[in-house]
């Protein structure tokens, strides 16, 4: 018979009386790599083609209804940013129009009174007054003219249609007369000045 110090660390052979059988006792080590072993198969029965084409196929309809998501949420973006800039443009036309709409009262009593009157001084001034208004008007809405007289010729805000020979160096590629007056809508220039230029 072996001794206790023959017996190996991992199972003990035991006999039990009244039977033949041999009974293997097993240590904590050999039990937990049992574990393991039954473990790796059931992993192997989950990763089997069935259950890896099942979660393939769940994953493509959760990716497929989150760009669908995605796609309804970017269309409507699209339309509200659409309608948004629309409602702004004629927002700001119609707070235009709506400061236009004296200058409009006053041509209309201007047309009226030449029918009416023959003094032609008195229509004049009439005329003045509301060219002044309109002015003021469109100054409140942010329109400046293009100043020109005496200024060097600029491209961002001048647009040469003549060259006028001069004697004078000093007014070598300046305006030297204002065609058409130019405007800006606050830093943009809406329409450049026509000039003509020193040369």
């Amino acid at each position: 018979m072996k001794n206790k110090k023959d017996i190996p660390v991992e199972a003990a052979e035991t006999e039990v009386p009244d039977t033949d059988a041999t009974v293997v006792v097993a240590d904590d080590d050999v039990v937990a790599a049992a574990e393991d072993v039954v473990a790796a198969e059931a992993e192997a029965d989950s990763t089997s083609p069935e259950a890896l084409l099942a979660h393939a196929e769940a994953e493509i309809a959760e990716l497929k209804d989150k760009n669908l998501r995605l796609m309804a949420e970017f269309d409507n973006f699209r339309k509200r940013t659409i309608k948004e800039k629309a409602e702004l443009i004629l927002g700001g036309g119609e707070k235009v129009l709506t400061a236009l709409l004296p200058v409009l009262d006053d041509l209309e009593r201007a047309m009226q009174n030449i029918e009416k009157s023959d003094d032609v001084s008195t229509l004049r001034e009439g005329v003045e007054l509301i060219v002044a208004k309109l002015s003021k008007t469109l100054q409140a809405q942010g329109l400046s003219r293009i100043d020109t007289e005496g200024k060097d010729f600029d491209t961002d805000y001048h647009e040469a249609v003549a060259l006028v020979p001069v004697e004078s160096p000093e007014q070598k590629g300046r305006v030297i007369d204002c065609v058409q007056t130019g405007y800006r809508l606050g830093d943009k220039v809406l329409r450049h000045a026509k000039v003509a230029v020193g040369q």
